[in-house]
């Protein structure tokens, strides 16, 4: 059997030794971007980036305002102590509009060093589970995948958070 420069695949005996296939994996055009708001006790707020936007700090703001309310109903007696709020280093969430949201929504930001997995528990806590459970599931409809991403959440114990 011999191995030619052209192809770089193997020749000879077809039959003994089959050509790889090569496989494709169709990307989804769709995507739901979620924005999730979470604490020891559970979800706060999740809301989904409507199509054909992106988040800036305008939007983020938006968010945060919405957060502060939930935050004074959901949370009554914890929210008078205060709010320790920790996201990552994405734009939005570090631009002037955003920091100056925080400090007028009372909101102590802590620090998250660049690069640090401990220190992103959506990414490598909430959202790698969600991936597994979705993973492999096929959606016809986005309202489909809200509803599969809300079951699993909502069927999370407490001590998950």
């Amino acid at each position: 059997m011999t191995r030619t420069q052209s192809n770089n695949q193997w020749s000879g005996n077809i039959a003994a030794h089959p050509s790889p296939k090569n496989f494709r994996v169709q990307k989804s055009d769709r995507k739901v971007l979620a924005s999730i708001f979470w604490n020891q006790d559970g979800i706060l707020l999740i809301n989904y980036l409507p199509k054909g936007q992106t988040i800036n700090a305008e939007y983020y703001t938006y968010l945060l305002a919405q957060l502060k309310d939930i935050l004074k109903e959901k949370r009554r007696g914890k929210f008078t102590k205060g709010v320790l709020f920790l996201h990552d280093n994405a734009p939005a969430h570090w631009a002037l509009a955003t920091q100056k949201k925080l400090a007028y929504l009372d909101f102590q930001c802590l620090d998250h060093p660049p690069y640090s997995p401990d220190l992103a528990p959506s990414d490598y806590h909430l959202f790698s589970g969600l991936k597994k459970q979705l993973k492999g599931c096929h959606f016809s409809s986005d309202a489909e995948v809200i509803v599969a991403a809300e079951t699993w959440l909502d069927g999370q114990i407490s001590d998950f958070f």
